[in-house]
């Protein structure tokens, strides 16, 4: 009883393989992560036109631009024309890094800035209430669920 079979080295499944699609390119390169380090691009230019109100705000904050020897695989994605020479560019976008401290700091700052901004706001909101007519209730939503028969 002798089947006509293949040898399993020549056995193919290329037939059964999914057809490899096309997926959109990430426009900003991906970067190599330096452990306690937070990274962020950084608006520089917008059509054309240099933005050093944007950059001056983000130095400010504290974000610092990466050097180019810290990322050596982006070199060929780097713009030319770059007024950055020693980092790291690409559309107009500078990459910055900042210090994880700092990062939880900056957001925990803006977090509470919301969160005051927020209760202002009720707060006048509120100030208009009536117990006669309330404005709105409690900031909490409720499940109910219909008995089965």
């Amino acid at each position: 009883m002798a089947e006509n079979r293949l040898a399993r080295e020549l056995d193919n499944r290329s037939k059964d393989e999914r057809p490899k699609q096309w997926k959109r390119p990430e426009v900003l390169p991906e970067i190599v992560r330096k452990p306690g380090y937070e990274y962020h691009w950084v608006r520089v230019s917008i059509n054309g036109q240099p933005d050093n109100r944007n950059l001056n705000a983000k130095r400010r904050e504290g974000w610092e631009p990466v050097p180019k020897e810290e990322q050596p695989h982006l070199e060929l994605l780097v713009d030319d024309n770059s007024r950055f020479k020693n980092n790291i560019e690409v559309e107009g976008l500078l990459l910055c890094m900042m210090p994880e401290e700092l990062v939880a700091q900056r957001r925990a700052y803006f977090a509470d800035k919301t969160r005051a901004q927020t209760e202002s706001v009720d707060n006048n909101f509120m100030r208009e209430n009536d117990q006669r007519m309330p404005l709105f209730s409690e900031k909490r939503s409720t499940t109910s669920f219909g008995k089965g028969k």
